[in-house]
């Protein structure tokens, strides 16, 4: 079993203004990336982004930036699209219209907010630059709806030159899965070059057993280097949101080149880990993960925890 340090709570400035009474933190997040010294967090059925210098002070609060909240564009004579709910995300390398990379937010793909894709160009700094570009995924998730059913998109990293997407097992269907695509195709398809998205190169079963007997569903992925990634999986009873969602548990583990599961590991406590950053020192894998705690009172932590992969 895995103990986990404490790096920070996910506390806000206390000049951002987004509601009345503003948050003073972010109680639930899913997803997180690393672009140079910035570490950027999504929220939880929110349009934001915080961010926070990783090299700066550990009481530092995080900025609070909302480059989702106006949804895509309105198409004439259609109704105005609903703003997306954003489920995961990434950091992208350069690619056409976005010199210095960008950041990649997907739904999850189950209903229509969860179909769309959001590119939020960078700057040469890290941060956004204010170029925002909206994708329809329908077309991307429609392979992985007839192989997997009903979508639950909870990963998204790039891996050499593939993207991976993870899908977290559900209610009545534990199966998890990697949906592997080439990067080569798919950025010319994100950067509006290309009317339609490539398909899967593969679509991946993948067991990673149980806690506790409760089945464990994929939450975030990270590459590693040689083609293996690390993984984060949380072991949570159905429900909905104050209806008692228990979990038994996180694991964070390695999946190989191969594509095989070489190691789960189970974290010390009841954690719901959902999403988590990796890097790489001598044949340790270190492991940044990020909390969803169920409950607005309390912030989202940020941990931290040492691998050696087998």
């Amino acid at each position: 079993m895995l103990n986990t340090l404490h790096l920070r709570d996910l506390r806000l400035d206390s000049t951002a203004s987004l509601s009345s009474p503003s948050p003073s933190h972010l109680s639930a997040v899913l997803g997180m990336a690393r672009v140079k010294h910035l570490t950027y967090v999504l929220a939880d059925a929110e349009p934001w982004l915080g961010v926070f210098d990783s090299a700066g002070p550990a009481d530092a609060p995080l900025a609070l930036l909302r480059p989702f909240e106006v949804g895509p564009p309105r198409t004439r004579g259609q109704p105005q699209t609903p703003r997306p709910i954003l489920s995961t995300l990434a950091a992208l390398p350069p690619l056409p219209g976005c010199p210095f990379g960008a950041l990649l937010a997907l739904g999850n793909g189950y209903m229509v907010t969860g179909k769309t894709g959001v590119l939020a160009a960078l700057d040469p700094q890290g941060g956004l630059s204010g170029r925002i570009a909206y994708n329809d995924c329908s077309a991307l998730f429609a392979p992985l709806k007839a192989r997997l059913g009903d979508l639950n998109i909870e990963g998204l990293f790039l891996s050499g030159g593939e993207v991976r997407l993870l899908q977290r097992g559900k209610k009545g269907d534990a199966r998890n899965a990697c949906a592997t695509y080439d990067w080569n195709l798919l950025a010319p398809w994100l950067a509006g070059q290309q009317p339609a998205p490539p398909p899967p190169k593969s679509i991946q079963l993948i067991s990673l057993g149980d806690v506790d007997g409760v089945p464990l569903g994929f939450t975030d992925g990270a590459a590693l280097s040689g083609g293996a990634w690390v993984f984060s999986a949380m072991a949570e009873q159905p429900g909905g949101m104050g209806q008692g969602r228990a979990c038994a548990g996180s694991v964070v583990g390695v999946v190989g080149p191969d594509g095989a599961v070489r190691q789960v590991q189970r974290l010390q406590g009841t954690l719901r880990v959902e999403g988590l950053a990796a890097k790489e020192e001598g044949d340790d894998v270190v492991v940044t993960l990020v909390t969803d705690p169920d409950d607005p009172a309390q912030p989202a932590q940020l941990l931290q925890v040492r691998l050696k992969p087998l």
